[in-house]
């Protein structure tokens, strides 16, 4: 038993993994996407490319879970990479769509938020957590929307208001639950 909790330990202080290298080359795809879509101004290539970002934060959670390679810098990079592909888009898409700055805004105050008492709660407790199920439908809500637009360049107006309203409610969501959440942990 002891030698099961050291091998966890170690696992989790890991930094050269298969799912933080994943979340490093999403980090790296930011630049690449926003050369596409603003200065090339290939949607196609920048939504492949957006798509492939979000295949890989899906490979790198499955990796993480399926062959314990779980860590504490996973837990971090993970979501930073997340955020900031998110943000980059929605900012790009700022450009055609501006009331893509609704979920933007959003989502930064959101994240703002979350890293503060994030912090405050590893502080605290001295435990990294993970996305909760309400994180992982903004990401999939967020994604969904991001793609859509990325592609159907054309979108209906109604259409648009529709993704982008359930977006930024789902955002807000799970702003509200993270924060009741977070703040229990400060509290404690």
């Amino acid at each position: 038993m002891h030698q099961e909790t050291n091998a966890k330990a170690d696992t989790q202080k890991k930094i050269f993994t298969i799912p933080n290298l994943m979340s490093f080359f999403r980090l790296c795809l930011i630049p690449v996407i926003i050369w596409l879509y603003c200065v090339e101004k290939n949607d196609v290539a920048a939504g492949l490319v957006l798509i492939l970002s979000g295949a890989t934060d899906i490979a790198d959670g499955f990796v993480a879970r399926h062959f314990h390679m779980i860590s504490d810098l996973g837990k971090m990079l993970d979501p930073v990479a997340d955020k900031l592909t998110q943000a980059s888009v929605l900012f790009c898409l700022c450009t055609r769509f501006p009331l893509m700055l609704l979920p933007l805004s959003c989502m930064v105050v959101k994240e703002c938020f979350m890293g503060i008492t994030g912090l405050l709660v590893i502080k605290r407790t001295g435990n990294v957590f993970g996305a909760d199920w309400h994180g992982k439908a903004a990401t999939v809500l967020l994604y969904t929307t991001m793609i859509l637009h990325v592609f159907w360049e054309g979108i209906p107006v109604h259409v648009s208001d529709v993704l982008i309203g359930a977006s930024t409610a789902m955002v807000l969501v799970s702003l509200a639950l993270y924060g009741r959440h977070n703040i229990r942990l400060i509290r404690k």
